[in-house]
């Protein structure tokens, strides 16, 4: 093999209270897509951050080289000049532009020093073209769900990188996240036609599978060190070997297990909803969507992106803006619940799928974060608008012990912790409120297998205390792995309704296509 076109030697960075590098080494060749695994907090997104020029040259120690030369990055913009582009795990958009003026942001097309709003608008329609994406250029980004967000950003990195003739390194950390499979297939097809021209790419993901579709190399990181790094043909690197280095131990389960039951046999219905429809100015609709889910039971909603899942379940919590018809009943009783304080009051909660956007205050500790739903729930908490700070602490501390959240102090905004102790203060913030029905919208999204297995587990657990669940997921594994009954929504409509018995992906796929 050539020399490397990226070495990053002995990279080593420090947080308060935390190392979040030790001595880390990393390389890529030129051609070459090499994957970055690891356990949430294990410090990928921190060494793509040095090489993206985000931690600049003295915040760390180690060195950088490039094609043999040795590079300091002071601002990101000096990375870009060395031909990197990165697409983050936090999305780098404007919420209030469009998606045309997002893709082009900072180097809009300008006619006698005027943007040139037809060129840009044209030229970001040939772009998506060119990737077989579909999504409305005019629409702001805060419109946009966070897998089309996702589409825009990974177009808008890859547009640059194509049009600028001088990239030589993508970096992609977790683009599939948000993705359907079939927005996955297009992003495998522009990775081919990048290695051809000789781009390199780091590939950033907690998904297995995906690494053994896609990379030459895969190396793994744990508690900030490199522990190995394997060719992907090789004999050694099976999902068993990547998952025990990642981890530490071996990981005996993704999914527990779980006694398939006949809905008769289960407690009484904890929720039922009948003939929901809702009237948005666009889609996606619900047309007549009628189920229930009794106590103790898991309810997988399958489908694919745009199919009316995550608005079925956020109308139901009060969150979705636009008119609807039906009725819902907890445990027999009508409900009309119009906002998520009413649907919180009657003891349902929602993990959204966006859990920066809609889940946390990134800037207020754990401690706000995990108590603010419960303010109205408990008078061990507030009384008369008055916080009692030390029972904050002290519920807050319970759910971090029992939830394993890797957190210094409970003190620490939650933005300085990783992306799956973020989704454990969600789930433990909405735990406190001592829900009857859990929506669950893509609960595992972005976090590593390890934290995964543990979800998994707690949802296991919830259900046998007697909870319904309701959950969401992208992943068909995961709707195999954990639902008792699955529902399946294509274009607003229930397409499909199995009891998870020897249920086949092929059976939902169908379901989810309309077929």
């Amino acid at each position: 093999m050539t020399a490397p076109l990226l070495q990053m030697q002995a990279i080593t960075k420090d947080f308060p209270g935390v190392r979040a590098l030790n001595n880390a080494s990393f390389e890529v060749h030129s051609g070459e897509i090499h994957a970055l695994c690891g356990e949430n907090g294990a410090g990928k997104s921190t060494l793509i951050k040095i090489l993206g020029g985000v931690y600049p040259d003295g915040t760390y120690s180690g060195k950088i080289q490039i094609n043999g030369s040795e590079h300091q990055f002071h601002s990101v913009r000096d990375a870009e000049r060395a031909g990197i582009a990165i697409i983050h795990q936090e999305l780098a958009l404007i919420p209030e532009m469009t998606v045309a003026e997002n893709i082009y942001l900072g180097k809009e097309p300008r006619r006698f020093g005027v943007i040139d709003g037809h060129r840009l608008y044209h030229e970001a329609g040939e772009l998506l073209s060119q990737f077989e994406l579909t999504i409305p250029l005019h629409k702001p980004i805060y419109e946009l769900g966070i897998g089309q967000q996702q589409l825009v950003e990974i177009a808008k990195a890859l547009g640059r990188s194509l049009q600028s003739g001088n990239a030589l390194l993508l970096v992609l950390d977790e683009p599939t996240a948000a993705l359907t499979e079939s927005e996955v297939d297009i992003l495998r097809q522009i990775l081919t036609q990048l290695r051809k021209k000789g781009v390199a790419c780091i590939y950033i993901t907690h998904k297995l599978k995906e690494i053994f579709q896609v990379a030459d190399r895969v190396t793994v990181l744990r508690d900030g060190e490199t522990v190995a790094t394997h060719a992907i043909k090789s004999a050694a690197c099976t999902e068993d070997v990547l998952i025990s280095q990642m981890v530490g131990r071996e990981l005996t389960a993704l999914f527990p297990e779980r006694r398939i039951e006949n809905g008769s046999n289960r407690s009484e219905v904890a929720l039922r909803v009948e003939n929901l429809s809702t009237y948005p100015s666009e889609p996606p609709r619900l047309e007549n969507v009628s189920f229930e889910v009794r106590g103790g039971e898991i309810l997988g909603i399958a489908g694919l992106m745009g199919a009316g899942r995550t608005e079925l379940i956020s109308t139901i919590f009060g969150a979705n803006s636009g008119k609807w018809s039906g009725e819902v009943f907890i445990a027999g009783q009508p409900l009309q619940i119009h906002s998520p304080h009413e649907a919180i009051q009657q003891g349902i909660a929602l993990v959204s799928e966006d859990r920066k956007r809609y889940g946390l205050l990134l800037d207020a500790d754990v401690t706000r974060n995990m108590t603010l739903p419960s303010l109205d729930l408990s008078a061990d908490l507030a009384t008369r608008g008055i916080i009692n700070h030390n029972a904050a602490a002290e519920k807050s501390g319970h759910y971090v012990d029992s939830l394993q959240i890797k957190t210094t102090s409970l003190e620490i905004p939650v933005n300085h912790l990783s992306g799956g102790n973020q989704q454990k203060v969600v789930l433990g913030k909405w735990l406190m409120t001592h829900p009857k029905v859990l929506f669950l919208d893509e609960p595992t999204r972005g976090i590593d297998v390890g934290a995964k297995a543990e979800i998994h587990a707690l949802m296991a657990k919830l259900a046998e205390e007697g909870v319904a669940i309701v959950f969401v997921s992208s992943e068909l594994p995961e709707i195999l792995g954990m639902s008792d009954r699955v529902l399946v929504l294509h274009e607003g409509k229930i397409t499909g309704e199995f009891v998870n018995d020897n249920l086949t992906q092929e059976e939902i796929l169908r379901c989810a296509a309309g077929a």
